[in-house]
């Protein structure tokens, strides 16, 4: 299934092009981070064909005001650190009694200095992966209810700086590193859509993780910004670079991906899958540098075959409800 289907977009597509001659009045999506970034610009994109969207927001006031130039979306009390926080949203949304056709975890943090939740867990790990977790296994229920829903993982080419560290995941017995927890996130992302769509495709819910591409928005916020100038992320005026065969990508073509996920007819019958520029990616298989796939497949990286792992993503799942279980 980790295979390409030539699905005729590129890494320079938008949202736009994605949701060409797609209706989706009648349908309801749920984005997290749906106020900022890619989330705003998915949430943005939903409604632009139709879509009811909700967005969870640790902030409501903030989210609210962010989101004042698109009409008609709705703001929920959410905080994904909170484990009460997520059940509190999931059961008000369960007591609507509305299906839901569309959820994507958008939200999320990158590489900041060592913080952990109320519970011990390390912020990167419980905010990226374990909220997220509850959140969608809380709202199974409503996902089965539209008898065909997705659900979309947002991750990251940065899955390839770390593998889960099952017996360690939250830093307690090794030393902390910013990047290599975030990627022990990422990698967790697309684990968890492995695993979801294999338990429950039955029911009619496929789960997909992406790559968006390389976006220089707030979720940078705790990167460096010298060293993104030197890494070509950045210009010698510290603005954005925009060239989607390196991946470096406007809002519209980074959030072109999820979108094709949560929606695109091409991948009906699909699911459990790692996508990157509009497509299923590639599986990565080799050790040759990041430098050195680009200058053979710009833009592409694929997916490492320990995210995709099916023994690892049925063990994290049990960790995580082990974790849960915790609290």
């Amino acid at each position: 299934m980790q295979t390409p289907l030539g699905s005729g977009f590129t890494a320079a597509s938008t949202t736009d092009d994605v949701l060409e001659g797609i209706d989706l009045h009648g349908k309801l999506a749920i984005v997290t981070g749906g106020y900022s970034g890619l989330g705003k610009e998915t949430v943005r994109a939903f409604r632009s064909a139709g879509a009811e969207v909700v967005v969870p927001a640790r902030d409501v006031g903030r989210a609210a005001s962010e989101l004042a130039d698109i009409a008609g979306v709705t703001v929920g009390k959410l905080d994904l650190l909170d484990p009460a926080s997520i059940d509190a949203f999931a059961d008000d949304f369960l007591r609507s009694g509305r299906p839901l056709h569309i959820l994507v975890n958008s939200a999320g943090i990158m590489a900041n200095p060592l913080t952990r939740d109320a519970r011990g867990y390390e912020s990167q790990f419980a905010t990226n992966h374990l909220g997220h977790f509850q959140l969608t296994t809380r709202l199974i229920p409503a996902l089965r209810k539209a008898g065909g829903a997705r659900v979309v993982a947002v991750s990251s080419r940065g899955h390839r700086y770390s593998d889960v560290h099952f017996d360690d995941p939250n830093f307690e017995r090794r030393e902390y590193e910013p990047y290599p927890a975030y990627g022990q996130s990422k990698t967790a992302n697309v684990l968890f859509a492995v695993e979801l769509d294999e338990r429950e495709r039955s029911n009619g819910i496929r789960a997909f993780a992406v790559h968006p591409g390389s976006i220089i928005t707030h979720l940078a916020r705790h990167s460096d910004r010298e060293l993104l100038r030197q890494g070509g992320f950045l210009d010698e005026n510290y603005e954005p670079i925009i060239d989607p065969a390196r991946g470096l990508k406007t809002a519209q073509q980074g959030a072109a991906t999820q979108v094709w996920c949560a929606v695109g007819q091409q991948l009906d019958g699909y699911g459990g899958v790692y996508c990157e520029d509009v497509d299923i990616a590639t599986l990565h298989t080799s050790d040759v540098p990041d430098a050195e796939v680009l200058a053979v497949t710009p833009g592409a990286f694929g997916v490492l075959p320990y995210a995709i792992d099916r023994d690892n993503a049925r063990r994290l799942w049990k960790l995580s409800e082990e974790l849960l279980d915790r609290e």
